[in-house]
């Protein structure tokens, strides 16, 4: 008798699988890499300059169940309304050129329709530069590339293997970034550190408003905004669109730093205003400072700069 050979279960089989494991695929890709992205801009943002925001663990773990569910149903449209139509168009492509489809028609299908998206993108948000627009072109097309592979793929046994190597590309991602911060190849971000014969002159916030500060502890508010509420909650309140409320007077201030950088506060006492402690940001070149307009994980910031002339 002539011996059998059984093909094994994970090669490709010559059906297509079910279309359902297709798009649980293609959801499966895309949280694996927004896991990623989330890992890359953690780390760039604590590069970038920002103010102490105070966080809260708790509420972000009880939040996890229903970002991981928000999470799974974005992944599931965007896998109907953009991984899906790059498989069909590069199938078409496929049989339009060679007369069947190949796999290498799915990156080029990609790289089209990402050109449509991040165009639009671009000109909602108001215009990109030449840089920014390619580069979100090229991670969009490899990110819409990725889980569209998968979906044309023919093979069985995938899950678990796209589930462990996407388990290592994150851990990887976060290991590389703990690295750069460890070798110094990356830069945590701190305010400058100030002292009380720094802050001493006049510092501006840009339209008119000014805090001037005397090295005998003695404060000058000239038109600063005391009421600082998000503008959407102050026009809301205010149907005739008012102007915003300004402070002037004098007073006095005291710097303080008790634990460390993230702590550095000016206490300013103005009778006629009512404003709270300034925080301290900025850069060693370009000091600031700042409060908060309405929550602080708006990023909304209400800010003083040394004015022009002044040390």
């Amino acid at each position: 008798m002539t011996p059998t050979r059984t093909v094994p279960t994970d090669r490709p089989t010559g059906g297509k699988r079910p279309w359902g494991l297709s798009l649980l695929l293609s959801i499966l890709a895309l949280l694996l890499e927004a896991v990623i992205a989330l890992v890359v801009s953690f780390y760039y943002g604590v590069t970038q300059e920002s103010p102490d925001v105070p966080g809260n663990s708790a509420f972000l773990i009880l939040a996890l169940p229903v970002i991981a569910v928000y999470a799974f149903a974005v992944a599931a449209v965007l896998s109907m309304g953009l991984v899906l139509p790059i498989v069909w168009l590069g199938g078409v492509l496929g049989r339009r050129v060679n007369g069947r489809e190949a796999w290498w028609w799915v990156p080029v299908a990609a790289g089209a329709v990402s050109l449509v998206v991040v165009g639009l993108v671009v000109t909602l948000s108001g215009g990109s530069g030449a840089g920014s627009f390619a580069l979100g072109w090229v991670l969009t097309s490899a990110a819409l590339a990725v889980p569209a592979l998968l979906w044309r793929s023919r093979r069985k046994r995938v899950f678990g293997p796209v589930l462990l190597w996407g388990v290592v590309a994150v851990v990887l991602t976060a290991v590389l970034g703990g690295v750069g911060f460890w070798t110094g190849l990356l830069k945590e971000y701190r305010p400058p550190a100030l002292t009380s014969a720094d802050l001493v002159g006049r510092w501006s916030d840009g339209n008119g408003g000014t805090l001037t500060f005397s090295a005998d502890g003695r404060v000058t508010a000239v038109d600063i905004d005391d009421d600082l509420t998000p503008y959407d909650d102050f026009t809301e309140n205010d149907p005739e669109g008012g102007e915003d409320d300004r402070c002037s007077g004098q007073g006095t201030w005291a710097y303080a730093s008790d634990t460390g950088l993230w702590s550095q506060e000016v206490s300013v006492t103005v009778d006629a205003c009512s404003f709270e402690s300034w925080n301290v940001g900025g850069t060693e070149s370009r000091p600031t400072l700042y409060q908060y307009i309405g929550d602080p994980d708006s990023w909304d910031l209400y800010e003083l700069t040394r004015a022009e002339g002044e040390r």
